[in-house]
């Protein structure tokens, strides 16, 4: 299905050539390496050097979980009006069932602030942020910057990056995203999707072919081929959201006709324009999917990137799922957790199926998810099947085309644009529950269930398609491949007037005198001291896990109600993984706190490090010790909960991310990387001249490390760091950095 060029290659003559049988000179591969999409939209909005990019983006993009803390951190540091385009959504936090007012307040807060300073604002229910993003702002070269992972809108021409809410207050301060120019990758597609193959399908082989080997990681997906061409937008927009969930920096697409029709239908055809590569353009690396040999897929707990044929499942279903069970009663720690008990009669029995958000809950999966389900049952047992439009323009279509009335005679229930089934804040399984997804991640416990009370269910991503096979056969697993249905489906027709309506349009329109509108639980960030000459950390987290996920460093659900007010919110930090971590980490910047009222470590602390020798007035700060921290969510709270309970640093093998390394840079913790972890809970590092080390952009710091009362002298790294990195550290976060300034 999949096959990944591990070198240079060549788009030329429409074709995908490897590097070594093109026979390039040097200044034509050179020529040809400025020829991709993505060298040219880079280039227009990169403000640095060929190589050290600062790019400024024409529109920025946030949701209710991250708004408040980005405008709060904008205001601390000197925020007087958005001066690009930015649109508030609030399709995260609309549901949520903890907290009384708090969510609602929040809503209240960011209409006020978007007719204060000047932005785009829609209600809750009305859209998922990146269907509305791409319906309402997604424009052919533009640049789009958003604070949540899945900000990809590369079908429709436009280069988008999900990062953590810093990268956005740097934007409204009129600052550049920094990064190195990222490496380029061609996905050259080819051949046609076969009936009952959907966007999932393809978005879950490609997770399962570069996932693990970190293929693309931090790179730029570059999608080219014959077989766009044989893809509608829905499906190509179904495929681009997923790439989040490769590891990649981002993506872009070839435009045609398809692409125009898209823009004609939501009435801005002037946002269109051709798209493609020079011939040739050279790529740093290749994939090649053929389409036609895509396969309905699944992929099972804990990670998108699980993946398998369904087919191969249904074939071998107790040797599989009993790896996924192993591997879920470790995460729970007792044998409790079951998968292979849904294996009845040879058959594998679903709890529950989910079409919602932004990959799953677009117009075509959900007409065709009907025309499979057309004149049969979802049953009235377990299984259950709940459907989310991503959008009241897309609801509106279904409903008026017949689909959402057959939906709700067939037992599927109905409900308005929420990203919950997404991150654990809508429809939880029954603890022990196999629930089916076209939603975007299924990482342990995202679907809100808390190990930490002995509840854990799992969660598999499958297409629509399959997923209304499966509906239609009473929740017995099913690849659409065995459904009888018309591919064709009803025309969509978009809507306008619904947001002309509704969202408010603010963009560009500040009312400095309008009041901000704060309930009782948005709360100002708490004061994050500078770093100071010498560090002294304590290890008060230690994880071994191969990886570890943002929901691990702060789990999603029912936590975001309080993502308004840091240190509530940090009172969740790592509570899933680490039920701990929260008492030793505020034990930890309560000495702190004395410290810097005294002028001296406690006495207690300077008797545990008394073989250091340490400075008696040294800064004092936890820190986090995990193998590749930092996949799946751009939220920046994984870091910042950190910080207001002390954090100053994490030490890793390597991050799973940029933006979660960014956003430790943002909030003023310095990320370390050691070649060897052997870090245990309570063991100290000592480094003198942190401040120099780090204002010097050193390769390696040297640091005392004492575990029990034995010391060791190793060396660890923080890698390249901009000059404006080095000052947000120096000065203990982006937002002393920018009052400062």
């Amino acid at each position: 299905m999949i096959k990944l060029i591990r070198g240079g290659c060549y788009y030329m003559g429409g074709v995908l050539v490897k590097e070594n049988q093109a026979f390039m000179t040097s200044e034509q591969k050179e020529q040809a390496r400025k020829g991709t999409m993505a060298y040219r939209i880079l280039k227009e909005h990169n403000r640095g050097d060929e190589e050290n990019l600062k790019l400024k983006f024409d529109a920025i993009a946030s949701h209710d979980i991250t708004y408040v803390g980005i405008i709060q951190t904008a205001k601390a540091s000197g925020l007087k009006e958005f001066p690009l385009s930015y649109t508030l959504t609030n399709c995260h936090n609309s549901l949520c069932a903890v907290g009384g007012t708090i969510n609602e307040d929040d809503h209240v807060f960011g209409l006020s602030a978007a007719k204060k300073y000047g932005a785009n604002f829609v209600p809750p229910h009305i859209a998922v942020i990146h269907q509305y993003m791409r319906e309402m702002e997604a424009k052919v070269g533009r640049m789009i910057l958003g604070s949540d992972s899945h900000t990809r809108y590369g079908a429709l021409g436009t280069l988008a990056v999900g990062e953590g809410g810093p990268e956005l207050v740097k934007q409204i301060l009129n600052k550049t995203y920094d990064i190195r120019r990222p490496e380029t990758v061609a996905v050259y597609l080819r051949g046609n999707l076969r009936k009952g193959v959907g966007p999932q399908d393809v978005a879950i082989a490609l997770c399962g072919a570069v996932f693990k080997n970190g293929f693309v990681k931090n790179k730029i997906l570059e999608f080219v081929g014959p077989g766009i061409k044989n893809l509608s937008m829905d499906y190509r927009n179904g495929i681009d959201v997923m790439t989040t969930e490769t590891a990649c920096l981002s993506s872009i697409w070839e435009t045609d006709e398809k692409t125009r029709e898209y823009y004609k239908i939501h009435g801005r055809e002037g946002d269109y324009k051709e798209l493609k590569p020079s011939d040739p353009a050279y790529y740093d690396y290749g994939i090649t999917i053929n389409l036609s040999s895509i396969e309905p897929m699944i992929a099972l707990p804990f990670h998108p990137s699980n993946a398998y044929t369904i087919r191969e499942l249904l074939a071998h279903p107790q040797e599989i799922l009993a790896e996924v069970e192993a591997a879920g009663r470790k995460l729970k720690g007792d044998d409790s957790f079951t998968l292979t008990d849904k294996i009845r009669d040879g058959k594998i029995h679903i709890d529950q199926g989910i079409i919602a958000g932004c990959a799953g809950g677009m117009y075509e999966n959900i007409a065709e998810a009907y025309e499979i389900l057309k004149g049969k049952s979802t049953g009235d047992g377990e299984f259950s099947l709940s459907v989310y439009p991503s959008s009241q323009p897309v609801f509106k279509a279904l409903v008026d085309n017949g689909y959402i009335g057959g939906l709700m005679e067939c037992g599927a229930v109905v409900k308005t644009a929420f990203c919950g089934p997404c991150f654990g804040a809508g429809d939880v399984p029954a603890n022990n529950g196999l629930s089916i997804r076209h939603t975007t991640r299924n990482f342990e416990s995202r679907e809100g269930s808390k190990p930490g009370n002995g509840q854990l269910a799992a969660v598999a991503l499958m297409d629509a398609r399959s997923i209304a096979a499966t509906a239609a056969n009473g929740g017995v697993l099913t690849s659409a491949l065995e459904a009888t249905y018309t591919k064709k489906v009803k025309k969509y027709t978009f809507d306008a007037e619904i947001y002309k309506n509704r969202v408010y349009h603010g963009a560009f329109k500040a009312n400095k005198e309008e009041p901000l509108k704060y309930g009782p639980n948005i709360a100002d960030w708490p004061e994050m001291i500078p770093l100071g000459k010498n560090l002294l950390i304590k290890a008060v987290s230690v994880i071994h896990d191969p990886v570890t996920t943002t929901d691990e460093l702060i789990p999603s659900g029912e936590t975001s109600s309080y993502r308004s007010n840091p240190m509530k919110l940090a009172e969740f930090a790592l509570s899933r993984k680490d039920p701990s971590y929260v008492g030793r980490a505020k034990a930890v910047k309560a000495d702190e706190d004395a410290r810097r009222e005294t002028g001296r470590l406690p006495d207690h602390v300077l008797s545990d490090v008394k073989d250091l020798n340490v400075d008696e007035n040294a800064l004092y700060g936890s820190c986090v010790v995990a193998v590749k921290p930092g996949d799946g969510s751009a939220r920046e709270q994984a870091a910042s909960c950190q910080r207001v309970l002390g954090g100053i640093a994490n030490i890793a093998k390597e991050y799973a991310t940029k933006r979660y390394r960014s956003n430790l840079i943002n909030w003023g913790m310095i990320p370390f990387t050691a070649e060897k972890l052997n870090f245990k809970v309570g063991d100290y590092l000592y480094i003198e001249n942190i401040d120099k080390y780090i204002a010097d952009g050193a390769d390696k710091i040297p640091a005392k490390h004492l575990s029990g009362h034995s010391v060791k002298e190793i060396e660890l790294s923080v890698g390249a760091l901009t000059p404006d990195e080095k000052q947000i550290i120096l000065k203990g976060c982006l937002i002393n950095f920018n009052a400062g300034r």
